[in-house]
């Protein structure tokens, strides 16, 4: 972590995510509870995280896009244009402009799929393998941190300027974080187009994941606690409005807290994942989501509160667990497709989920969906943990065949591991494979 941000390309980078990371988790919240307020509904208010999801059903192609460009002036053309989405924000008066805020969370999530797989090849291209779990944890640190003041702030904004205010300052930090990319000193060669079809371009990283089977059971896992994940969306409304009895801007609160627990699973993730491997660490996260999950149904603040914080500490260590197995077991002209495979896998069910909630909790008791949710996870939970190669360990020398080189440009700094963009050129870390064989290299941890 010291040589990340010893590194002047890293320092730039990673400020620039930050400063977009609040804007994320800042805005995130101001709309579900900016629907709640225009229409009085948990389950519209749900509904704005369900647009969102269902852009990532544009993620394969995006995945190829990636694929097939440079990764940085990606990054920072769909920053801008982020940055211009979100101010679409401004014409919402009334509960008649609801869909308009629906619009803007689907183009959001759109220009999200671009983000979500191309920071994550670039990453690959920056980083040696032994510091993807770092890097993964440090974003996740970060954003999962900065829900102890970006939900606080972005409820606190809409409350005393509306959200138009909160939509200005989102589209202000996608122009830091675009600017950010800007500076950072990197080139990159173009990638090399195949003679493959159309078709088996676009579901190259499918076939990839299901093929290699280390991500196909790890992403059979986090897909069925997607199933159920989305509800949170519309649950969380009812815990506080129900449970708790509060108004709905309390929930940045509950969010505050649960992001206490999220910066304990993020810093310790890394740790936890160099110690007994991304699947364990996996697993043992889902078993803290559906303990959370109970937690939370318990009632009463104190028990709300314990829930949020277990259930933030779950987070990090799933999705940095699987990204690092993802990154670690996918040759470099895959990582977008790959990438953008896997949040559609995972993201299509919790879409879903979404929308289940956002009907249930107007007709089922969010208790009896917390426990639903419990028994879902776990069971998610039970299947990764008895996979046998999942505690396999895969040696770092043979992790990631590299197919196709990425030259970096030598800068003002000489270290080589800088998400983001780093001065440094980058060694080949295996053999290269086609895209169609596995990456399975193991020995017994």
């Amino acid at each position: 972590m010291k040589r990340l941000l010893a590194s002047r390309n890293a320092r730039l980078y990673l400020s620039g995510q930050v400063f977009s990371l609040f804007g994320d988790v800042a805005l995130w919240l101001a709309m579900g509870i900016w629907v709640k307020e225009l229409t009085g509904s948990s389950g519209e208010a749900g509904l704005t995280f369900f647009f969102f999801g269902l852009a990532t059903l544009l993620a394969p192609l995006a995945g190829l896009i990636v694929d097939r460009v440079r990764r940085r002036p990606l990054l920072i053309a769909a920053n801008l244009t982020g940055a211009v989405i979100v101010l679409g924000l401004l014409g919402v008066h009334d509960r008649r402009q609801v869909w308009l805020i629906w619009l803007v969370m689907f183009l959001y999530g759109t220009v999200y799929a671009f983000l979500s797989s191309a920071q994550s090849a670039l990453l690959v291209t920056m980083l040696h393998e032994d510091q993807l779990a770092d890097a993964n944890g440090f974003l996740q640190t970060a954003r999962e941190g900065l829900r102890l003041v970006g939900p606080l702030t972005g409820a606190g904004l809409f409350a005393a300027f509306g959200g138009a205010t909160v939509a200005i300052m989102d589209s202000a930090t996608f122009v830091i974080a675009a600017a950010a990319l800007s500076l950072v000193h990197l080139t990159e060669e173009k990638p090399v187009p195949t003679e493959q079809h159309w078709f088996a371009e676009v579901t190259a990283g499918v076939t990839h994941l299901w093929r290699t089977i280390v991500l196909r059971q790890f992403v059979v896992a986090v897909a069925i606690a997607c199933l159920v994940f989305g509800m949170f969306e519309s649950i969380a409304f009812a815990v506080v409005g129900q449970g708790l009895h509060r108004p709905p801007t309390f929930l940045g609160v509950v969010i505050a807290v649960q992001g206490i627990g999220a910066v304990v699973g993020g810093v310790l993730s890394a740790r936890l994942i160099k110690r007994f491997g991304e699947g364990p660490v996996g697993g043992i996260g889902l078993v803290a989501a559906a303990v959370g999950s109970v937690l939370l149904l318990v009632g009463g603040l104190p028990a709300v509160f314990a829930g949020a914080i277990v259930l933030g500490a779950s987070l990090p260590p799933i999705i940095v667990a699987f990204m690092t197995s993802l990154q670690r077991r996918t040759p470099m002209e895959l990582q977008g497709r790959t990438s953008s495979a896997a949040d559609t896998l995972t993201s299509v069910p919790q879409t879903i989920s979404i929308a289940v909630g956002a009907i249930l909790v107007s007709i089922v008791d969010y208790r009896y969906l917390l426990a639903a949710i419990a028994v879902v996870v776990l069971l998610a939970a039970v299947y990764l943990l008895t996979r046998r190669e999942q505690w396999e360990r895969l040696p770092l020398a043979a992790a990631v065949p590299v197919l196709g080189e990425a030259v970096l440009e030598l800068a003002s700094d000489s270290e080589l591991f800088a998400p983001g963009g780093s001065a440094a050129t980058f060694e080949s870390l295996g053999e290269s494979v086609s895209p169609g064989e596995t990456t399975e290299t193991t020995e017994m941890g």
